[in-house]
């Protein structure tokens, strides 16, 4: 395996890291570099940004707040929000929102923004530092669809189950997914980073534009919110998945319910539980965030207890070595 890693690393010029957990064994190899300004390489325990491999955090966030019984399933955004963001339907659940479901209008409607090197934005990447800064930028978008009717992933939902976990639980969701999940799980790498100030061991993302490599700095918020955003390393990955198939975050009957399928999504061959995307027929579990700068795959499958970790700090890096793995 690692020789045929090696030859597709070399080919495609990757630069991140590369996990597999299986049989009680870990393989673990370090490509390329984290800061090429100053040649610094990436080690096999450098802190990468996931972009939306984050919608999974929030989502056991938002559930362990339901078994507090501070939410339900069934409460409405409406509720929480207030006269807030007035154009999501009454009718959007909790469910909903964790399911890709909600028909809401989309901030960054990953249908229409194809290009990960365009300068998306529509504020200042330094006014999206909290939560409650995104209010400006998820309103004036009108639902798609009715609620429940289908389908479709949406980044702004998640951003929105943020905003909802903060007002209900009185903790800054920043602070809440460190209480919630990382601290339970044990993830000593894991947090939510400025980007102007991520410190030791982490590696900063880049694109190609016009030619040359340059950081993600102007592309991403400042600070990563309830859709993306969340930097952590491979060996923290595989923790997360132990700790969540062991109960340690949110309950076993919650897991359950959470890789229990709501879609089937035959467009990326795959189905989608409650913040988790599942394996098309079997029963692997899914994290995958992709975004300027910022490539990541991770696949779990119960059962074995086998994980496979890609994460590049380059928009497609973690691709072609995702497929090598067959994952």
């Amino acid at each position: 395996m690692e020789d045929g890693l090696d030859v597709v690393a070399r080919d495609t010029g990757f630069s991140g890291v590369v996990r597999v957990d299986r049989d009680g064994q870990v393989f673990a190899k370090a490509y390329g570099l984290a800061h090429r300004g100053y040649g610094i390489a990436n080690t096999v325990d450098t802190r990468f940004a996931i972009a939306s491999g984050c919608k999974g955090f929030t989502a056991l966030t938002v559930v362990s707040l339901i078994e507090q019984g501070l939410l339900t399933l069934s409460t409405t955004a409406r509720e929480v929000l207030g006269e807030d963001l007035p154009l999501i339907d009454a009718a959007v659940t909790v469910e909903h929102l964790l399911a890709h479901r909600s028909g809401i209008g989309d901030y960054f409607d990953e249908d229409v923004v194809t290009d990960l090197s365009a300068y998306v934005l529509p504020v200042p990447v330094q006014c999206l530092l909290d939560i409650e800064q995104y209010l400006p930028v998820l309103d004036g978008y009108p639902q798609k669809f009715p609620p429940g009717e289908r389908f479709s992933y949406c980044n702004s939902g998640f951003v929105v189950l943020a905003l909802i976990a903060e007002r209900v639980s009185g903790v800054p969701f920043h602070d809440l997914v460190r209480q919630r999940v990382c601290a339970p799980a044990g993830l000593v790498d894991t947090d939510f980073l400025r980007s102007d100030s991520l410190g030791e061991r982490t590696a900063v993302g880049y694109l190609q534009v016009d030619g040359e490599w340059r950081t993600n700095v102007f592309h991403l918020p400042i600070r990563g919110g309830g859709d993306g955003g969340i930097y952590t390393t491979a060996a923290d990955v595989t923790a997360l998945w132990r700790a969540l198939f062991a109960g340690r975050i949110v309950s076993p009957d919650w897991v359950a319910e959470m890789v229990r399928p709501r879609s089937d999504v035959p467009a990326e061959s795959m189905r989608y539980g409650l913040g988790f995307w599942l394996h098309e027929t079997g029963g692997a579990v899914i994290l995958i965030g992709g975004d300027a700068g910022v490539s990541f795959k991770s696949v779990h499958v119960p059962e074995s207890g086998t994980t496979h970790t890609v994460i590049a700090n380059t928009s497609e890096g973690a691709w072609p070595l995702a497929r090598f793995l067959g994952v």
